[in-house]
């Protein structure tokens, strides 16, 4: 059985359809339709069988199929026109534009073939009476596409001149069109000031801002204005993704991405619509894609990476070097068509400079994961002898100026030296120094050669550095938890170092070499005595640091490897302060170590410190300080930080400017986050924290679709074991807030269920119960009142069980509207909303001394009483006999003079409430035939709102109402 019995079935069958996703199954379906309608043998439902598929068609990717029906429906026209109602007339002249534009888009179609069906539609429509803006809009895309500059503009100037009326594109096509011209001729400021109002959302339409957003991209980036870009990428991306016949607008996204650093994220794009690559029903659209694959494909292989696997046509694996040939190939061929069709270039031309754009931006963060990182391995150049290269010497005096001041790059200097020095007769001086920077360079496996090194310092004359040396190979014994077995080698450089510097054998900065390394051992046996360590151990290496200190103290010379000295011994003093639990002492003492590494030209060394501080400013509640002393470690750590560091840093100032509201702030430090954590191969950890934070700060904006986009990209790397499963539910909150905004609302639903489940088991359930309530609050929005009403149930429970009055209420009177919806239902919403009144009277019986929350019971009260009476008021339907409505709207009076008369207890807090309810009375009064009690309480509106201030917007809207019920009500007591 088909289903389709009558002229109605069908009708329905082709709305439901209407709302399926866009594709060939939906088209398939309406071609059913057309076969059930000619069976119908009622001429007028061919018609709308003909247009529900012309409409189909249109917004799918087999547009090459509009021709046959509108040829049909064309033919039906001028033989039998009075078989088409005013709505099939007026939409068989509005699709002669897509037949324009389908004509257009299709290479095999003549040129003279367009230009005919011009010349046919301007006819047809000065025969129906329709203005010319239509025609030379079409006109305008014909010259436009063949590269008629002067008549395109002409065409352009004719089309804004022309009249709108009811053939004209709708005002967001309009204006996407206008501005797409403006931004082709290089006058992208002008394009992105047309385009304002479909941005804004003043004008939309099924197709819009969805282009707009796309169109916007490139426009955006070449002006400089990254944010809005990278926003409108996010907001748009999200509107077409699921949209088949969008290729053209998902191509942008693509070409987005290539140009901005992003080539990840265009990689995913692609691997979701593997279709684009080959649907052919619209071959502009195919071209546009195919150019933004070459485009994003040369970027890789310029990137060294054209030996990477990647998203491409079905039934092969492709490389992109593989790719750009093939979709480059493809993407020309198609060009030359149009080209072949047009007569010239100009479509080539567009293709090949769309291909060889160059990045607009180097980097532009965008806040998503982004599942396959695309940055080149790094490769280390092996050492070569060029007749430019530094000789050995040269290596040698540049790596020793960058050791002597702590440069960051000293270790990379050091091994350039060691591969120079390969086969090379040096001096034990020159050897030492290479053995001992490996030796640093190792970490806890360099105990070995740093003992080499001593001996080679010995060898070369230099006790001290050699005593510093073993000094080191003690330290890093240490590090691998031979903390004992440090100490005890570390005894016998420590005494002789002393006997030599009081001797005059060895300098300040060898000596405090082993000091610093003695006192590092020290502190390395509080580390691993925990908490809390012993008394000996802290006074152990308080005592190091503090003879440290006695040595390096006050240094005024230029040896910064001595002045670092004294700042490191200042931050061991801070950690040992917060050991013994004076964190006061212990900012004092992270802020001289910072101070003393900036003040030594290291401003990279403060950075570690920085961060501590700022971890203990936060948790003694001064947050400025936080803040001072995140934004200075990240100034301070400006290149030579390390991705992961500066990840967590700009998480953490995040975190400190979202908890002041600065949510615009903490958004940007939140993205540069996600990006740096990305960067280390941190994204499913620290990238998915930052991620979350971003979704909550670009929310608190309300940017719902941005955040939408983020908090989605997070949740699949947000997990209970690594990030807590608040995090998860937080952001399945944010998230359902978001779709719920967008108008997703069983989406949204989808997202609270989710959380709620999680939040169930949690000993507090005042989350379980918000989030069950909000669900039911998206189900019933999606259309769904049986399951909102099971939803609303179980969060009334849950607020029973909490004592929570106020959601119970809530919940209730939800259910009663939600009963009224359904057939019979009048009587379940009445016994609902009685229990709402119910509850709130109860609960004020047994209410105690606390009279603000008396008040908000007496308030909720008044409104569950207003709701009741506008529910009654409601269920008094006008099939319904005279006396069955004149009762409903008795019973609804009551209960909303009650309302009345509760929010009057309340006095002047309740006064906009009191007053609403005053003015629905006055109506129910009027609807019963009592005009002179209707104007009455129109009257009492009037004199509550006597001498209202001209910006209290609402007392001027219910005087405004207070004075229309006047005038009603005079005319009906005329009557």
């Amino acid at each position: 059985m088909s289903g389709i019995t009558d002229f109605d079935s069908l009708r329905r069958a082709m709305a439901e359809n209407s709302e399926q996703p866009e594709g060939p199954a939906r088209n398939a379906r309406a071609e059913q339709l057309l076969v059930e309608a000619e069976r119908l043998g009622i001429p007028l439902a061919v018609i709308e069988a003909l247009g529900h598929q012309l409409k189909v068609y249109n917004y799918s990717s087999e547009k090459d199929k509009m021709f046959v029906p509108f040829a049909r429906l064309l033919r039906m026209w001028d033989e039998r026109p009075g078989d088409f109602d005013e709505y099939e007339t007026h939409s068989l002249h509005w699709v002669f534009k897509w037949m324009s534009s389908g004509m257009l888009d299709q290479p095999h179609v003549p040129l003279a073939s367009i230009e005919k069906w011009l010349g046919e539609m301007e006819h047809r429509y000065r025969l129906a009476g329709h203005s010319e803006r239509a025609v030379r809009s079409a006109e305008f895309s014909v010259a436009a596409h063949i590269g008629d500059i002067a008549r395109a503009e002409r065409a352009y100037a004719a089309w804004l001149a022309a009249d709108r009326d009811s053939m004209a594109d709708c005002h967001a096509c309009e204006l996407h069109g206008q501005g797409w011209w403006q931004a082709e001729q290089g006058r992208d400021a002008q394009a992105l000031l047309l385009w304002r109002p479909v941005l804004e959302g003043e004008f939309t339409c099924a197709h819009e801002p969805h282009t707009v957003l796309a169109s916007s991209l490139v426009p955006l980036l070449r002006l400089g204005r990254t944010d809005e870009a990278r926003a409108n990428h996010l907001r748009g991306f999200r509107l077409v993704r699921g949209m088949e016949s969008m290729r053209g607008a998902y191509a942008d996204h693509v070409e987005f991405c290539a140009l901005t650093g992003n080539e990840a994220r265009g990689l995913e794009l692609l691997a979701e619509r593997p279709a684009y690559f080959t649907d052919t029903g619209h071959p502009r659209s195919r071209l546009d894609f195919l150019s933004v694959v070459t485009l994003l494909m040369e970027r890789l292989d310029e990137a060294g990476l054209g030996d990477r696997e990647v998203p491409g046509p079905a039934g092969r694996t492709w490389t992109a070097r593989e790719l750009a040939t093939h979709a480059r190939a493809e993407a020309l061929a198609l060009a030359a068509r149009f080209d072949e069709r047009n007569g010239n270039a100009y479509v080539s031309e567009r293709a090949r400079a769309r291909m060889a754009q160059r990045p607009l931006v180097e980097r532009l963060p965008l806040g998503v994961r982004a599942m396959r990182p695309v940055s080149a391995p790094a490769v280390t150049p092996p050492a070569a002898v060029t007749a430019d290269a530094p000789d050995l010497p040269a290596l040698l005096a540049a790596a020793r100026r960058l050791s002597h001041t702590l440069q960051p790059n000293a270790m990379d200097a050091w091994a350039a030296v060691s591969r120079a020095a390969e086969g090379v007769e040096l001096d034990a001086r020159d050897r030492a120094e290479i053995a001992d920077h490996e030796a640093m360079d190792r970490g806890p496996e360099g105990a070995a050669l740093f003992e080499r090194a001593a001996e080679l310092y010995a060898e070369a004359g230099d006790p001290g550095e050699a005593l510093a040396a073993r000094t080191r190979a003690a330290y890093v014994r240490a590090l691998s938890g031979r903390v004992d077995e440090a100490l005890a080698a570390v005894t016998e450089p420590y005494d002789q170092v002393l006997a030599l510097y009081a001797d005059d054998a060895t300098g300040v900065r060898q000596t405090a070499s082993v000091l610093m390394g003695r006192a590092r051992i020290l502190m390395r046996r509080v580390l691993e005595a925990g908490e809390p360590a012993g008394e000996t151990v802290l006074a152990d290496a308080e005592s190091a640091v503090r003879e440290l200190l006695a040595l390096v103290g006050g240094y005024t010379g230029d040896d910064v490897r001595i002045a670092s000295r004294e700042a490191e011994a200042q931050a061991m003093l801070a950690d040992l302060a917060v050991r013994g639990g004076d964190l006061e002492t212990a900012v004092e003492l992270f802020g001289r170590a910072t101070a003393g590494f900036v003040g030594a030209g290291l401003p990279w060394f403060a950075v570690e410190y920085e961060a501590r501080l700022a971890g203990l400013a936060h948790h003694l509640g001064d947050i400025s300080g936080a803040e001072r002393a995140l934004r200075a470690a990240l100034e301070h750590g400006g290149a030579h930080l390390e991705a992961v560091g500066r990840a967590q840093l700009h998480l953490q100032l995040a975190e400190v400017l979202g908890g002041r509201g600065l949510s615009v702030e903490a958004a940007e430090h939140a993205l540069e986050a996600a990006h740096w954590a990305d960067e280390a191969g941190e994204g499913p950890t620290l990238g998915a924290w930052a991620r979350q934070q971003l979704g909550g700060f670009l929310l608190r904006q309300e940017r719902w679709a941005e955040a939408a986009e983020v908090l989605e990209s997070a949740l699949p790397d947000l997990s209970a074991e690594t990030h807590g499963d608040g995090a998860v539910v937080q952001t399945q909150w944010w998230l359902g807030d978001c779709l719920s905004e967008l108008g997703e609302h069983r989406e949204a639903a989808e997202r609270r269920l989710q959380a709620a489940e999680i939040a169930k088991e949690w000993p507090e359930q005042h989350d379980h119960a918000t989030l069950a309530h909000l669900a039911a609050e998206s189900l019933g929005a999606a259309g769904l009142p049986a399951e909102a009403d099971q939803a609303y149930a179980r969060a009334g429970d849950l607020w029973r069980s909490l004592g929570n009055v106020h959601g119970l209420v809530r919940s209730l009177r939800a259910r009663a509207w939600l009963a009224l919806r359904a057939e019979d239902g009048t009587g379940a919403a009445r016994e609902l909303m009685a229990g709402a009144v119910r509850e709130c009277e109860a609960a004020l019986s047994a209410a105690g001394t606390d009279e603000e929350a008396r008040q908000r019971l007496v308030a909720e009260l008044g409104h569950t009483h207003r709701q009741f009476g506008d529910l009654l008021a409601r269920s008094a339907t006008e099939d319904a006999d005279d006396d069955s409505i004149r009762a409903a709207l008795e019973d609804a009076l009551c209960q909303v003079t009650e309302a009345i008369a509760v929010f009057a207890s309340l006095g002047d807090d309740a006064l906009h409430s009191r007053t609403g309810a005053e003015l629905a009375a006055g109506w129910l009064e009027a609807d019963l035939a009592r005009p002179a009690r209707a104007a009455a309480r129109a009257r009492a509106v009037l004199a509550a709102y006597d001498g209202a201030a001209p910006e209290d917007e609402t007392a001027q809207g219910r005087q405004a109402e207070a004075e229309q019920m006047l005038q009603v009500v005079e005319e009906q007591g005329a009557d």
